[in-house]
């Protein structure tokens, strides 16, 4: 099938900076307590931003701290809604119906924000965890990773649960969240080769663990 090319209408540049500059200091001041690693994010280029994922407001602390626009990877349940939809259109998220067994439009969308240098978000867990613990991820990431030979910045973000998990309706004002961003992580082994499912596996762990390291929890998920 032809590929879904990276493009951003006009709106969506116009209007994305507007968003975060009017929201993103509300965002810090109300629910961010702590930023660590900021200068671990490269200036340019492509990269992945991968995040345990515990609330709503994963995404959306990181990018009210992040330097970089970030593209996340963003659930069709989102964009049934009548407040997220304008939200995602007008940031330009990444649409993944998790309904469709074929993935390979997302893929391609990733693929091409990618190659024009874009930062991609993804949460290898897919869904929100439901204990605020981490879960067994994906191994998309991997995938994406070493398909596009681009670098991956782990991070862990502290407190997201408790500010607002998936059994709460909206966020509680008194709890704050630290966001810990790692040093870049790179894969040039896994080039020039054909990988295998285990190796897509043993790449995700090690994303996972560096993960879960910088959110203080355990990843029991490593096999062997």
């Amino acid at each position: 099938m032809p590929q879904k090319e990276y493009s951003e209408n006009r709106i969506v540049r116009w209007v994305y900076p507007i968003i975060k500059r009017i929201l993103g200091p509300i965002i810090r001041a109300f629910w961010i307590k702590k930023i660590e690693g900021l200068e671990n994010i490269p200036a340019e280029g492509p990269m992945i931003i991968a995040s345990n994922h515990q609330s709503y407001f994963d995404f959306i602390c990181f990018t009210a701290v992040s330097p970089r626009r970030v593209r996340y990877l963003a659930a069709e349940k989102f964009y049934k809604s009548r407040f997220w939809r304008p939200i995602m259109n007008l940031t330009g998220q990444i649409k993944v119906d998790r309904t469709q067994h074929d993935k390979s439009e997302v893929y391609e969308a990733v693929h091409s924000a990618l190659r024009h240098g874009q930062a991609v978000g993804v949460f290898p867990e897919g869904t929100r965890s439901s204990d605020g613990e981490i879960k067994k991820p994906f191994t998309g990431v991997a995938k994406f990773v070493l398909k596009e030979r681009v670098p991956v910045i782990p991070v862990g973000l502290i407190g997201t649960y408790e500010i607002m998990s998936r059994h709460d309706k909206f966020p509680k004002l008194k709890k704050k969240a630290v966001i810990k961003i790692g040093k870049p992580l790179y894969f040039q082994e896994y080039y020039d080769k054909e990988n295998s499912d285990k190796e897509f596996k043993e790449v995700t762990d090690k994303i996972m663990t560096e993960i879960a390291s910088l959110a203080e929890k355990k990843y029991p998920h490593k096999e062997g």
